[in-house]
């Protein structure tokens, strides 16, 4: 898999590994509350999709392996003695989406919270692969093998949303054009917000 994988326009800074390995507490911190995030997203757009009603399933089904990879990162956090506590401020995903366009309940806000989800998760799958290596040259091969698991599952959440997006729009080319200005916009969020040890932030 390539540094920028999938639609990504700008890569995680090469720091970012070593500062996430060195807090890596906070990371599987942040890691939660994204995991718990993701599945509330999944079920929101699932609620809003009744005239969509064939991504209803697929939604519910993402939500639900959001939810498992939860209970996954919590599971790690309870064996170092670590608490969730309150959710982190997350300002990448709250500037991504106030990219969002179109009324709330229509068509074009749908395709574009589903293409930012995609983005979403091909950030995470990124980084989870960069945060793998760093942990990987350390000697710590468990801990690697634990976000080698979430970067596949990220991939693939990546494929899925996608491809609601373009199930539920309109037109298949206005969909991809909106999805690249959508990819210049996370980068450039990236690019001003990528350096904390955090999952996106």
């Amino acid at each position: 898999m390539d540094r920028l994988v999938f639609c990504l326009t700008s890569a995680t800074v090469p720091s970012w590994a070593a500062r996430a390995v060195e807090r890596l507490d906070l990371v599987l911190i942040d890691h939660a509350h994204c995991e718990m995030k993701a599945a509330s997203s999944a079920l929101a757009l699932a609620g809003r999709a009744v005239w969509a009603p064939s991504i209803v399933r697929p939604l519910v089904a993402l939500a639900q392996e959001e939810l498992a990879h939860f209970e996954q990162v919590l599971a790690e956090l309870e064996r170092r003695g670590l608490e969730l506590g309150a959710p982190p401020v997350d300002d990448y995903a709250a500037a991504l989406l106030r990219n969002v366009k179109g009324p709330k309940g229509g068509r074009e806000r749908m395709v574009d919270r589903l293409l930012a989800g995609a983005l979403i998760e091909a950030r995470s799958c990124e980084r989870f692969k960069l945060l793998a290596e760093a942990l990987q040259a350390r000697g710590e091969h468990d801990s690697a093998a634990f976000f080698v698991g979430f970067m596949a599952s990220e991939a693939r959440h990546y494929g899925v949303l996608r491809q609601l997006a373009l199930d539920v729009g309109e037109d298949e080319a206005k969909t991809l054009a909106r999805f690249a200005e959508l990819a210049e916009v996370e980068g450039a969020i990236n690019e001003s917000l990528g350096a904390g040890p955090a999952i996106h932030g």
